[in-house]
């Protein structure tokens, strides 16, 4: 009988205090393992689009890095086809231009500045390209910042590039643009995650640098360098942060979007006092 009344006492179900416990338990291991998954999917997302940011800004820097060195750039054996064309509109415009918050448009030789919503600083670049200089295409023509055909094939052309950022019409996102003259007027979107250019001038024999807007039409031949700034935008993943932009100032964000400045000093190979 003893035997019997043991064996009921071990088969006694929990109660209801015990369930409670486990179950109190249970969801703290739970919760913990969902906070950790969650801080770490976070870390990794930032981590991320740090990354991205970082690619997209030292890509930006070197791709119009290596065009303002080609400013004013001629080759020796190969003189760009047309000798008239070094006279008139061509002869007028120096090898480098730039605008302060605008895009620099405008055919042929004349050079103006369009304002830009984004605020993005536009630079424009001039030199002789041929198939040495520039990747040719199949023909053999002198190609642009988009990989687009100047003029004739096996001649060296006048090339001019132009570089800006601005919002993507299709995405919405901030885009670097390069608009050549192998099609005016049509520019394409390089480097995406781009939202302003920085871009400010040292003059020969000057002790500060100074904006597009501050350099006369008669002054851009005596351009010996250029600081270039590129501010690039996260992705809305984090909550508002502090960044410092190109202008050294310490900007909290109001979209949630971190943001990073890459800068970088060029000094120009081939600008001299006589433009292209």
């Amino acid at each position: 009988m003893k035997h019997i009344q043991q064996l009921k006492q071990s088969r006694r179900g929990h109660t209801l205090l015990e369930l409670l416990i486990a179950m109190m338990l249970g969801l703290v291991v739970i919760g913990g393992a969902v906070s950790l998954y969650r801080s770490q999917r976070q870390a990794f997302a930032q981590a991320a689009d740090e990354a991205s940011m970082s690619d997209a800004g030292m890509t930006a820097l070197t791709l119009i890095g290596q065009q303002v060195h080609m400013a004013g750039f001629v080759s020796a054996d190969t003189p760009p086809r047309g000798a008239s064309e070094q006279t008139g509109a061509w002869a007028a415009t120096p090898s480098l231009f730039g605008c302060s918050g605008a895009r620099p448009v405008g055919a042929g030789g004349v050079p103006n500045c369009e304002p830009l919503a984004s605020g993005s600083d536009g630079i424009a670049v001039r030199y002789v390209g041929d198939a040495v200089s520039t990747w040719p295409t199949a023909s053999g023509q002198a190609t642009d910042c988009l990989g687009q055909g100047v003029g004739a094939s096996g001649a060296a052309e006048l090339i001019v590039n132009r570089y800006y950022a601005r919002l993507s019409a299709s995405t919405g996102e901030p885009e670097l643009y390069c608009e050549g003259n192998g099609r005016s007027g049509v520019g394409q979107p390089l480097v995406e995650g781009i939202e302003r250019l920085r871009i400010r001038y040292w003059l020969r024999g000057a002790t500060t640098s100074v904006d597009a807007n501050r350099v006369a039409a008669d002054q851009w031949s005596r351009v010996v360098a250029v600081d270039l700034c590129v501010l690039t935008r996260g992705a809305p993943t984090r909550p508002r942060v502090r960044y410092v932009d190109c202008d050294g100032a310490t900007v909290l964000a109001a979209d949630r979007r971190a943001r990073r400045a890459f800068a970088r000093r060029i000094a120009l190979r081939n600008n001299e006092a006589v433009p292209l």
